[in-house]
């Protein structure tokens, strides 16, 4: 259910007054896009700790592996004071059940990647704000972006597609699960994690085919970090291709030569980067009802996200 999607948002993005010189960030496409299918949870680090709205701006100085929070004119430091609201609040968050993080990028207190750390006065883009590590370092396997990097459409699209994963993780996790439905739960994500990382796919069945060795709560462990780890790697046009194809190999005794020819085509269209991966799965999602195709209607890969989100529009 996409109102159980819950994802916690850097608060000035979804337009609330919080920022140093008391504006916003308002990113249009998190709150009219996404908001259409996920419920937000806003956090800022900042305002949380106690400091002020408007105050002094803020950037990180020191080792990047373990920075300061100073203030860049009175040279005041808060690192203590935003690490103690760190360990708090990602106690909150266990609780939270959330499916994602989307971090204000630049941010000294919620930047994700390549944030400024200032070492006698020279810049290094090497460090995360504080809160974002933090984050980082409790939920190892939450999908985590940052405003900024959701403008590329590979990008958004391996995020988003992450969040709903792991949306139906958690949901196999509450449904009172067993080896039999892990094994259903893994057949179902098979094309899905072949576009990932088929290497991950074979290193998850593995764990599956001897998981009547393991007991039940490490078994589910091993194979979400599993899960989770292999879709962060990008489904490539070439992994994509290979899915396709292998699609394709179900239709063999149905398709006319024609028909299998057109396939081929539209395929070859994907692969050469002139259609987008809309085009061949469209095809394919019409042969899977026509043939009534039961294994592939229960395949995450062809619907693993919203279509309205046009995520597999892009060439």
């Amino acid at each position: 259910m996409t109102e159980s999607i819950i994802i916690g948002v850097s608060s000035c993005l979804l337009g609330e007054h919080v920022r140093y010189d008391g504006g916003h960030k308002h990113d249009r496409y998190i709150t009219d896009t996404l908001g259409q299918y996920f419920r937000f949870l806003p956090v800022c680090p900042e305002v949380g700790c106690g400091l002020p709205i408007p105050r002094e701006s803020m950037r990180l100085e020191g080792v990047p592996t373990n920075p300061r929070l100073i203030t860049g004119r009175s040279r005041i430091d808060h690192t203590d004071q935003m690490l103690a609201f760190c360990m708090i609040k990602v106690k909150e968050l266990d609780g939270a059940d959330l499916c994602g993080f989307i971090f204000k990028k630049d941010s000294p207190s919620s930047g994700l990647f390549r944030v400024k750390v200032y070492n006698d006065g020279a810049a290094a883009k090497s460090g995360s704000g504080l809160f974002a590590a933090a984050v980082a370092r409790n939920f190892p396997l939450l999908p985590m972006e940052e405003e900024g990097r959701l403008n590329d459409p590979h990008l958004r699209e391996n995020f988003i597609e992450r969040v709903f994963s792991y949306r139906r993780w958690k949901d196999f996790l509450a449904s009172g699960p067993t080896l039999g439905k892990l094994v259903d739960f893994h057949t179902a994500h098979k094309l899905l994690m072949m576009a990932h990382s088929p290497e991950a796919y074979h290193s998850m069945g593995a764990l599956v085919a001897h998981g009547k060795e393991l007991p039940l709560v490490e078994l589910f462990s091993r194979y979400e970090e599993m899960f989770m780890e292999g879709l962060t790697l990008h489904a490539s046009t070439k992994k994509n291709t290979n899915v396709l194809q292998h699609m394709m190999g179900y239709f063999k005794k149905q398709l006319s030569p024609e028909e299998k020819t057109e396939l081929l085509e539209v395929i070859g269209l994907y692969h050469d980067h002139l259609a987008p991966l809309l085009v061949p799965l469209t095809l394919l999602k019409h042969y899977v009802r026509k043939y009534d195709q039961q294994y592939l209607q229960g395949q995450a890969y062809l619907s693993p996200h919203p279509a309205q989100l046009m995520l597999r529009n892009h060439v």
